[in-house]
């Protein structure tokens, strides 16, 4: 059978479309089509230390963790769950109301009021697992931010409480940043009058720790099956 004569402009427009049809299917290994553009709903439950207490719109923890994800290439928009006074006891209580919304990921961080009012160890660790267990439950990915406790409640209660949360986190394999005020706490620089809360450069300061790991936990919203 005698091959039909090709020109060499037909020639090239076979190979260019064979070889774009390759790049396409790499393109589609490489980037699932189900990940690339993706939007992310991150919600953050947390306390005053998430609601921005004492700051202007956009300079608390959410806003300026969003930003920080934005300019690092990634599409997410996080939800300010944040009540200020918040306990593990009342996250735990509107958690599950909280999730009747889609999410793709949860940032958790409570416990500081509680370690505040001294409250016992063992109920903190409980609120804390039952909240964990709910997210595994629905297989959220979870970034759990840890808190340590005054080191004026005495030597006991400072060592059970801080270890809670490095334990739960190696129970729960989430991803675990273990202190949300690293770096800032101790620097009254970096806090508002009250000593307490973190201004806008100490908010900062946190975002630029945390954000590594909150690109982790995008990473395992975007590859989630």
């Amino acid at each position: 059978m005698r091959l039909p004569d090709l020109s060499l402009k037909q020639l090239f427009k076979r190979n260019s479309l064979l070889w774009l049809g390759t790049l396409a299917c790499l393109i589609g290994l490489l980037h699932p089509a189900e990940t690339v553009g993706k939007e992310l709903r991150i919600l953050a439950v947390g306390d005053s230390l998430f609601a921005g207490y004492g700051l202007k719109q956009g300079e608390g923890f959410t806003p300026q963790m969003e930003i920080a994800l934005r300019e690092a290439g990634h599409s997410a928009t996080i939800v300010n769950a944040a009540i200020s006074g918040d306990t593990t006891s009342g996250g735990l209580a509107r958690l599950e109301w909280l999730l009747g919304d889609p999410y793709d990921a949860v940032i958790l961080f409570l416990g500081a009021n509680d370690a505040l009012r001294a409250i016992p160890v063992e109920l903190v660790s409980d609120n804390l697992r039952a909240m964990l267990e709910i997210l595994a439950a629905r297989q959220i990915p979870t970034l759990f931010v840890g808190m340590r406790a005054p080191r004026n409640l005495g030597p006991q209660y400072v060592e059970e409480f801080d270890a809670v949360y490095t334990k739960l986190a190696t129970e729960f394999e989430v991803v675990f940043y273990p202190f949300f005020l690293e770096g800032v706490a101790t620097d009254l620089s970096l806090n508002l009058g009250d000593g307490i809360h973190p201004n806008a450069e100490g908010i900062a300061v946190i975002v630029e720790k945390i954000l590594p790991y909150a690109e982790e936990l995008v990473q395992q919203a975007l590859t989630k099956p």
